[in-house]
Formats: C-alpha cells, structure tokens, sequence
C-alpha cells in the first residue's frame, strides 16, 4: 500500500467516524495474505479505471 492511503489521520475526514486503532496495520495484513493478481486482473482493473468520460456518465 502507498503512503497516500495513510495521509488522514483517523477521524480528519469530515463526515466519517475515526478509524479504530490498528486499521490500516488490519489491512495490510489482509492485502498481504491475498494471493498476486493476474495479467487478466490486472487488465480488467486497468480498463474500469480508464474507461472514457462518456462512458462514466452513463
């Protein structure tokens, strides 16, 4: 995981409730465990986030 995923700190986000402690060392464990995605995978998350504006609006 990247360091931008830690940047609020519990609680900082207006409208959301803090963070139990030991949230993100929880996640990391998760994302850790998780078996390596494949070139399929990859692809499919690659074109969902790179779809066109047109197609976003829809």
């Amino acid at each position: 995981m990247s360091a931008a995923t830690d940047a609020p700190a519990a609680g900082d986000v207006p409208g959301r409730p803090a963070r139990p402690a030991g949230y993100w060392d929880r996640v990391r464990r998760i994302v850790d465990q998780a078996p390596p995605l494949t070139p399929d995978q990859r692809a499919r998350i690659r074109t969902a986030f790179h779809q066109p504006q047109a197609r976003r609006a829809a």
